[in-house]
């Protein structure tokens, strides 16, 4: 008998993104916490520009960088504390988006970024000039290139992932069928097992939970696909999976029917 939990792990492993997704998603929220932070101070400073009506948003300088400072405070929080890689890349690309229309705006207006709420943080840190000033006055860049970048590693492959997902899968339920390897779901608590043809009908406690089963052949289920209205049978552990209908080619999940 084989648990399907390694199985799934392999595919799940094999087609996860790649970990530099992650450590860019989780730099750009420690440098926007950084940068809240800083406008935070700049807000609560005493300097006489920030009561100067800011260029573009036309409100007091001070209202403006607290305002910035709040929106990357908040896509901060998201790409640290979230969970689901998609979303905060949406929130990325939305604050680097803003970031390219804002700029573009301050040029088209001749203002400089110093009297502007998402200007340069290099004077609060007396860092105007040198390698460090020089660094930190990349940060913008390599948050909007990133953020692109990200954007278009993650969402333009994705059917070409999905296709390469549905093969596998495919294949390995080909390998399973030319072993004589049936897999069922356990009734207790619905993880998959698999188990060879010769022990159809046997007792045995599920490896997951421990509830005493009995090996049998998975029921088929039907549904009825949500476009073309055909009814399609599969079986009970392909619940949740992604597939093409066979009937129309539309892209469907399989669901329990109701």
């Amino acid at each position: 008998m084989i648990t399907e939990k390694g199985h799934a792990s392999v595919l799940k492993n094999e087609f996860k993104e790649p970990k530099w997704k992650r450590a860019f998603i989780f730099s750009a929220g420690g440098i926007l916490l950084a940068a809240a932070l800083i406008r935070f101070l700049i807000a609560a400073g005493n300097a006489p520009v920030l009561a100067q009506p800011e260029p573009l948003l036309g409100i007091q300088l001070r209202y403006a960088v607290l305002f910035v400072g709040i929106v990357e405070l908040l896509v901060a929080l998201i790409c640290l504390f979230g969970k689901q890689i998609e979303p905060q890349i949406r929130w990325l690309v939305w604050l680097a988006t803003n970031l390219i229309v804002y700029w573009v705006g301050l040029l088209l207006m001749h203002s400089q970024p110093k009297s502007a709420c998402w200007g340069t943080l290099t004077d609060p840190l007396q860092l105007s000039s040198g390698i460090a000033g020089d660094i930190v006055g990349l940060v913008p860049l390599y948050l909007v290139a990133g953020s692109f970048g990200l954007a278009l590693s993650l969402w333009l492959p994705k059917d070409r992932r999905t296709g390469r997902l549905a093969k596998a899968r495919e294949s390995a339920n080909r390998r399973d069928a030319a072993a004589g390897l049936i897999k069922m779901s356990c009734p207790a608590c619905g993880s998959h097992i698999k188990f060879a043809s010769s022990n159809l009908g046997q007792i045995i406690c599920c490896p997951h939970c421990q509830q005493v089963i009995t090996l049998r052949k998975p029921d088929l289920l039907k549904m009825v696909c949500f476009f073309c209205k055909e009814h399609i049978e599969f079986p009970a552990h392909a619940l949740e999976q992604k597939i093409k209908c066979p009937h129309c080619k539309m892209d469907i999940t399989l669901k329990e029917p109701i």
